[in-house]
């Protein structure tokens, strides 16, 4: 099974966060240039909170606020769900259904090291699939199994 640290190996560490005390449109501005659809709220080491592209549509456009005049920290997800290196794919995506998010950071001894998106987990699952559908056909044509 894959784990979550063999993921951020391809995929690469790189995490962009804030702080609480930014404004939610300096979060969408880092989300826009990086392309990331939500970003860890960080306060000292600890994540705090997660800003997404959901947090915005629901509780700024939605009600009509001003994205220059909004705190992060009164807006982001303060329940955020975190993994660690070692935990497989199928977990994070049993956690993401269940509890409805897309992103989840990744903590290794409570420091940020990494994020993966629903995406990230469904091409990490589809190639882990991949990979079996060969082995079967190889097994089935009679062939050498690795």
């Amino acid at each position: 099974m894959t784990r979550i640290k063999e993921i951020l190996k391809q995929k690469g560490h790189e995490v962009w966060s804030l702080g609480p005390q930014a404004t939610v449109f300096e979060a969408l501005e880092i989300m826009a240039e990086k392309g990331i659809g939500a970003v860890p709220v960080v306060e000292g080491d600890r994540v705090v909170g997660i800003f997404s592209e959901r947090d915005y549509a629901r509780k700024v456009i939605l009600q009509g606020r001003s994205s220059r005049e909004c705190l992060v920290k009164d807006l982001m997800t303060s329940r955020v769900r975190c993994v660690g290196l070692e935990a497989n794919l199928e977990t994070c995506m049993a956690l993401m259904t269940r509890e409805r998010v897309r992103h989840l950071p990744v903590l290794d001894d409570e420091n940020l090291v990494g994020i993966v998106s629903i995406g990230d987990i469904v091409k990490g699952l589809l190639g882990e699939r991949e990979v079996m559908i060969q082995d079967l056909e190889t097994y089935i044509a009679g062939g050498a199994y690795r």
